[in-house]
């Protein structure tokens, strides 16, 4: 993998609902997953990547490796943001450092997500288009 020569970041509003908790009104634990995923994807989409036309290219990209450090737990009708950063790009993936914050950068939650492209078809890492890598490493 190589490092990037600026770190490209994209930052994504959430509300914590209470369908995101658990009895105590605490984030549940596989829900900052969930968070994190969706600033993902609203990252490609604001950068003009249309998924729904990678998946009729018979491109997907798919989560490989999660690692998650559970700092502080989100509590119900917390407004916060997932701040976004690509670490690595590969030729076949890309290594995300995800921080769910809230406005002063107190952090409650950090992930290091490693996605793949993969042929949807044969299911096996192919390249990432070339398009797709320069949005991420030169910006919008």
């Amino acid at each position: 993998m190589s490092m990037l020569g600026k770190q490209m970041q994209f930052s994504w509003p959430i509300t914590i609902y209470y369908e995101d908790t658990d009895a105590g009104g605490i984030v549940y634990h596989a829900n900052y997953l969930k968070f994190f995923e969706r600033a993902r994807s609203e990252w490609l989409t604001h950068l003009g990547i249309n998924q729904s036309k990678l998946l009729a290219a018979k491109l997907g990209f798919v989560v490989t490796k999660a690692e998650l450090d559970f700092v502080k737990g989100a509590q119900l009708e917390q407004k916060l943001k997932v701040v976004t950063k690509l670490e690595k790009a590969a030729r076949a993936s890309l290594l995300f450092v995800q921080e769910l914050q809230d406005d002063t950068g107190a952090l409650y939650c950090q992930g290091k997500i490693k996605v793949a492209c993969i042929d949807m078809e044969s299911m096996r890492p192919c390249a990432i288009p070339k398009e797709i890598l320069k949005e991420f490493t030169c910006g919008s």
